[in-house]
């Protein structure tokens, strides 16, 4: 595996799309975070984001265990190939954070990593959603990336610090080896009918708050059988 490193940051504040476009199903003015632009020089990671980034929906994006969104860049060629298109940026998931050498089936819940001066954990995979079909205009594009597993994840900051382009991920601790982020997105979204694995990485301490409530909500209630 090549050593795995940060090739690009992407930051963007939260701002009014497809303003032009005649309102109606999936079309129409939408206000995202989405479009981010790769930034130039060291970023300071922050307790919940990236100085300079911004979430719209905050329910659903940002936040401690929702920091900074990863994607793995060795994926980029497989997109392009898959919807026939010229080329797709850095940046081009929505992702601050964009890697090489490293990808879902190497990172685990819980990792820690170390960038710059900056320190981060591995909290839980990304859940494609539909801002990503609306941007590349491809209705299916959330549920692909489901299916492929080639979806990402997010890291929450164990410690401020600064972060640029170019730098070497060094892992400093991986407490949950067994669980890939590729097989806790396959628990979750997939094989939702193995409520023992839904339990078991819902009792992970370092797995995002959000995702130990719905598995622990869908072992609990496998439990109680039918009503």
């Amino acid at each position: 595996m090549t050593a795995p490193m940060l090739v690009s940051i992407q930051v963007g504040r939260p701002r009014e799309l497809d303003a032009d476009l005649p309102r109606g199903p999936g079309q129409g003015p939408w206000t995202s975070g989405f479009l981010k632009s790769p930034a130039a020089g060291p970023v300071l990671a922050r307790a919940t984001n990236l100085d300079g980034d911004g979430q719209a929906d905050l329910e659903n994006h940002g936040g401690p265990d929702k920091a900074v969104c990863v994607y793995s860049a060795d994926h980029l060629d497989y997109w392009i190939g898959r919807l026939g298109l010229p080329a797709m940026p850095f940046g081009a998931f929505g992702e601050n954070f964009s890697l090489r050498g490293l990808a879902e089936p190497q990172v685990c819940i819980g990792d820690v990593w170390e960038v710059g001066s900056a320190v981060f954990q591995v909290s839980q995979p990304r859940q494609p959603c539909w801002k990503l079909a609306r941007r590349w205009r491809v209705k299916t594009l959330a549920a692909q990336v489901q299916q492929t597993g080639f979806i990402g994840w997010y890291f929450r900051l164990l410690a401020e610090g600064v972060v640029e382009a170019g730098q070497p991920m060094r892992l400093a601790d991986r407490p949950c080896p067994e669980w890939t982020v590729e097989r806790a997105n396959r628990v979750m979204h997939i094989d939702r009918d193995d409520h023992r694995l839904a339990a078991e990485l819902a009792a992970l301490p370092p797995l995002a708050a959000s995702w130990r409530r719905q598995l622990g909500d869908r072992a609990a209630t496998a439990a109680a059988g039918p009503a």
